[in-house]
């Protein structure tokens, strides 16, 4: 039987972006990994999973969860370094 660990595992996302997913989309940790396998996938994926982080770094500022968007900051820069391949020639603020 696949578990959770093995659904999250094989989306090519880290558990921290699949969390970002799961609490920006409203989806349960295995529709998260689902939409993250699908982006992962897809051309338009990577920027779009950038997007969702930022969104989800700005509600947390804007509800007050200072410390929820700092540890949001960390999972964009490290999804920004992690396909640096894609950004490469482009200008990407991760200083969000």
């Amino acid at each position: 039987m696949i578990g959770i660990c093995d659904i999250k595992g094989m989306s090519g996302c880290t558990e921290e972006e699949i969390d970002a997913i799961a609490m920006h989309e409203h989806v349960p940790d295995a529709v998260a990994s689902e939409i993250a396998f699908y982006l992962m996938n897809c051309e338009s994926g990577i920027p779009e999973i950038r997007r969702i982080i930022i969104e989800d770094i700005e509600m947390a500022e804007n509800n007050g969860h200072f410390e929820q968007a700092k540890k949001l900051k960390r999972v964009l820069k490290h999804f920004v370094v992690s396909h640096r391949d894609y950004y490469q020639g482009r200008v990407v603020n991760t200083q969000h």
